[in-house]
């Protein structure tokens, strides 16, 4: 019954700081690269409010035969454009042939462009 009682239970101060070691290390790797995609994933928000804006515009040309020249004439129901938080859009120029319009998230790193109709999402600096 004695030896019962001297049985050590547990772990040793030398596993208990190799495990948070290892998990120190974990962390410095991890936490960057968890900023990096929260960045990158906020970029990907303005470019899809770009790409969803294009159709918006679509709709708008179709009805009034020329572009919308405002954000505020395509949101809402009427031509379907709901604007995700954070992120601003600006018509940079719109006739009733053409439009360029500029996105940006408020947490993203990058602002971009389209230019359409039928253009392509670019990088941009204003």
């Amino acid at each position: 019954m004695l030896a019962e009682l001297d049985e050590d239970k547990g772990f040793t101060l030398i596993e208990l700081m190799i495990v948070i070691a290892i998990i120190g290390i974990l962390a410095a790797v991890a936490i960057p690269q968890f900023s990096s995609y929260r960045t990158r994933s906020f970029n990907s928000a303005a470019q899809a409010d770009l790409r969803n804006v294009a159709t918006a515009q679509v709709a708008y040309f179709t009805d009034k035969n020329t572009y919308a020249s405002h954000i505020s004439q395509l949101t809402g129901g009427a031509y379907g454009y709901f604007r995700t938080p954070n992120v601003t859009l600006d018509v940079i120029t719109a006739d009733n042939t053409s439009y360029v319009i500029h996105a940006w998230h408020t947490r993203g790193d990058t602002s971009y462009r389209l230019q359409g109709p039928a253009g392509t999402i670019e990088p941009f600096n204003p």
